[in-house]
């Protein structure tokens, strides 16, 4: 399954974006997203790439202690799409965001080109 990050943008420090993560599923073969972990990452400037958010088949989620309180993941399995709310964005926010299943994250594999996210003091 591909996913595709999209919804971001340039906002002003203590505004909102919702990103969302949209799983493409080949009509010829079956679908692991409804059971897929899936994550949000992101990458500043000059910075390695870091996690943000999970969210597993059953619902579970863990955040970033950065983003604890502010952002919020959630998932559509009838849609095929994960989003992030993000609140009371912070310039130190700024960075591309990426979605991808935490399987693949953990082999740095199949990123896909991510969504900027621009926050303006």
């Amino acid at each position: 399954v591909q996913l595709q990050a999209s919804g971001g943008g340039l906002v002003q420090a203590g505004g909102s974006l919702r990103l969302s993560c949209e799983a493409s599923v080949s009509a010829t073969s079956g679908s692991t997203f409804s059971i897929d972990a899936i994550g949000w990452y992101r990458q500043a400037p000059g910075k390695q790439r870091e996690l943000v958010a999970t969210i597993g088949s059953g619902g579970s989620r863990n955040y970033a202690n950065s983003v604890k309180g502010r952002f919020a993941i959630s998932r559509d399995t009838a849609k095929n799409t994960v989003y992030l709310q993000m609140n009371a964005l912070k310039p130190e926010d700024t960075a591309v965001y990426y979605c991808n299943t935490v399987f693949r994250a953990a082999l740095d594999a199949d990123w896909g080109q991510g969504t900027q996210v621009t926050v303006s003091s």
